[in-house]
């Protein structure tokens, strides 16, 4: 009797969602909650780019505040490998660069619109036995976090097509040897494919 009322039970289930949706759904659940990691993007405006755009991705000088020492280049890095799946036609600048230089390196390389990054705050909280070795601070245990800071700039116009902030934070599961830039690739995913117009 009770393996028929389990076998309903999944059959009802299944009926009104499919194996991925409950998937989507849980990952979900659990990264609002805390388990797993979770970003947030606030786009200002909803504009939509073509699949053949040519996009220049640069990143800025700045050091973010918080308490970590992410890679010179990495939001910029992260952003490329996001792009690269949804943009045909995409490069980066190999080092950080001022608006102006990536602007210039941007129309130089013929692209459309330059995408510039930075990473405007990145906490790297203790989450290795090495790192609360160094620190030993109990303020500091925890999940990392950051924010970075997105321009879409047309490169003919210099109008400012998009800007977008990604608040990203790490989950319970996954604050073991993590930092804040490895919580970057996701949430500029999903940003590549906003400006295509797709969900997530």
């Amino acid at each position: 009797m009770r393996n028929l009322v389990l076998w309903l039970a999944l059959l009802s289930l299944s009926g009104c969602m499919s194996i991925s949706d409950m998937g989507d759904t849980a990952r979900s659940q659990l990264s609002d909650a805390g388990v797993l990691n979770h970003s947030e993007t606030r786009r200002v405006n909803n504009f939509r780019l073509q699949p053949d755009s040519f996009i220049y991705i640069g990143q800025g000088a700045f050091m973010p505040p918080g308490g970590a020492y992410p890679r010179p280049n990495v939001v910029a890095e992260e952003a490329f490998r996001g792009f690269i799946q949804y943009f045909p036609l995409v490069r980066r600048a190999q080092a950080p660069l001022g608006l102006e230089q990536a602007l210039s390196e941007a129309r130089s390389a013929g692209a459309h619109y330059l995408l510039y990054t930075r990473f405007a705050r990145a906490d790297d909280r203790i989450g290795t036995t090495d790192e609360w070795a160094d620190q030993e601070a109990v303020d500091r245990l925890g999940v990392d976090s950051g924010v970075v800071q997105l321009m879409l700039i047309e490169t003919g116009t210099r109008y400012l097509i998009d800007t977008a902030t990604i608040r990203s934070r790490g989950g319970l599961l996954t604050l073991y040897d993590n930092k804040p830039e490895d919580l970057l690739g996701p949430p500029l995913q999903d940003y590549a494919r906003s400006l295509l117009g797709f969900s997530r």
